[in-house]
């Protein structure tokens, strides 16, 4: 099982401080961790084995300071990061459009998160942990719901974890900022546009038997929403 740290804010280092506005960023462990949590997909770059840059999408899971990601045996990624090498992993959530009269200071609204280390492949005995976690951040109650994963499918299944233990997060919330006196006196709208992210009305797969309803996980989702 994965443990919470008591200290309030996760060490800077020279990978994790952020230097470019440098006034949006934040070391905080609960704000690291709100943003992670309400985040779907998760962006992981790592160097491949063939030299090349690349960065691959996975779903993900928070539990305490580890982040579990989700993976198969034969991917890039998990060939990768089982090595032991270096990655980083980014999640950004888009909170809406800055626009300023000029179109040099236009921006966006924005909480993002960067974690940094070395991701470790669970033993097999920690294996269904770390995919109810990735199951409950995606939607939780829908991991008791769903029939469990088969031997088989677990042979094809690997689950990375990673310690927050490097991470920064930058946030950037208000409207636009740093115009010239003359163009604000320009006769052009500037503001902020708010983006929304809402869950919209279930669609049953095309081979569900009637009569099935949606689930109580589902419905609490939306509730939430």
């Amino acid at each position: 099982m994965s443990e919470t740290s008591d200290v309030a804010s996760v060490p800077d280092s020279a990978a994790s401080t952020v230097r470019r506005e440098a006034h949006l960023a934040t070391y905080s462990r609960e704000q690291i961790n709100q943003v992670l949590d309400a985040t779907h997909l998760a962006h992981v770059g790592i160097i491949a084995a063939d030299g090349r840059p690349t960065v691959i999408p996975t779903l993900f899971g928070r539990e305490g300071d580890v982040l579990f990601l989700h993976g198969s045996v034969a991917s890039r990624l998990v060939r990768t990061l089982a090595d032991g090498l270096d990655c980083c992993v980014e999640v950004t959530l888009v909170d809406g459009l800055v626009l300023a009269r000029s179109a040099f200071l236009h921006s966006m609204n924005y909480r993002s998160v960067v974690v940094f280390g070395r991701a470790r492949t669970v033993e097999a005995s920690e294996q269904l942990h770390g995919l109810k976690v990735i199951s409950d951040h995606l939607l939780p109650g829908r991991w008791e719901e769903a029939r469990q994963p088969s031997e088989t499918e677990l042979r094809q299944t690997c689950v990375l974890a990673l310690s927050i233990d490097e991470a920064s997060a930058k946030i950037r919330t208000g409207g636009p900022t740093e115009e010239e006196l003359e163009d604000i006196a320009l006769p052009i709208w500037a503001g902020e546009v708010p983006i929304h992210t809402s869950w919209g009305t279930p669609v049953p797969a095309s081979d569900l038997p009637e009569g099935i309803a949606v689930s109580d996980a589902v419905r609490a989702g939306l509730r939430r929403r």
